[in-house]
């Protein structure tokens, strides 16, 4: 049974992640509710969410056409980012994680809940940049985001699609592509420092993981029908109930 809730709640994270580049508030609370301690829960949920990647970017091939400069200029950020992270999720008492995570969740709960349609966006970045240059400083902003997420990644989807779409011109299809390559590779490389160096409980890794695969394939199509700003702010909602349960015994 078990098995199968993991399954379940891997398809609706990666769906999640898809709609609103919030994976981890449902996949992360579905490892917590199996009896993973927070730490052993994050790193797990992040060795799982590389098949979530996997899925996502093999949908979305037509999107990524000519984008493999940009995709280069980003890379080393992401990577460098990636590995800033898990490292300082390792380095980090598991003590001061419980402590921080509610607060991650919080803020990634009320930036979902903040966040403007994709759109309107997409409209804003391609004002701001009407030849499609992108800023100098956008291999540094990828850097920070994939520290983020490296080290837990709730939300970070959210900002590194925000940042794309405002920075870059591209629409939403072609921006999410790009975000779910970059931020795939942040995330694999945080994966292989945990495989080798902190300990993954496989037992829940691999039905996540298959859901989450499932769930990235799906979510190119399910979005575009999906009532998004509906999904965001009860995601958020959510969000934010499972922030405050988890402040309550970090703090209580």
């Amino acid at each position: 049974m078990e098995f199968v809730l993991l399954v379940l709640a891997g398809v609706a994270a990666g769906l999640t992640g898809s709609i609103a580049g919030l994976a981890s508030l449902v996949s992360y609370p579905a490892l917590l509710a199996t009896g993973l301690p927070p730490v052993t829960a994050n790193i797990t949920n992040t060795v799982a969410l590389v098949l979530n990647s996997v899925g996502s970017v093999s949908a979305s091939r037509p999107e990524l056409r000519g984008q493999g400069r940009r995709l280069l200029r980003l890379s080393a950020g992401a990577v460098l980012g990636g590995a800033a992270g898990a490292a300082l999720l390792l380095l980090t008492p598991s003590s001061a994680f419980e402590r921080i995570v509610p607060w991650l969740i919080a803020g990634a709960s009320i930036a979902l809940a903040l966040q403007r349609s994709p759109g309107v966006l997409a409209v804003e970045g391609a004002k701001h940049h009407p030849e499609h240059r992108d800023p100098w400083w956008l291999p540094l902003g990828t850097f920070a985001v994939a520290v983020y997420g490296g080290y837990f990644g709730a939300a970070a989807g959210v900002m590194m699609l925000a940042m794309y779409l405002l920075t870059t011109g591209e629409g939403l299809p072609r921006g999410n592509a790009l975000k779910n390559v970059v931020l795939g590779m942040a995330n694999a490389v945080a994966a292989i420092g945990f495989l080798f160096l902190a300990p993954v409980a496989w037992s829940a890794a691999l039905p996540l993981a298959l859901g989450l695969f499932v769930g990235g394939r799906l979510g190119p199509r399910v979005v575009r029908r999906a009532p998004q700003t509906v999904l965001r702010r009860l995601i958020a909602l959510a969000g934010l109930g499972l922030a405050i349960h988890l402040a309550v015994q970090a703090y209580g």
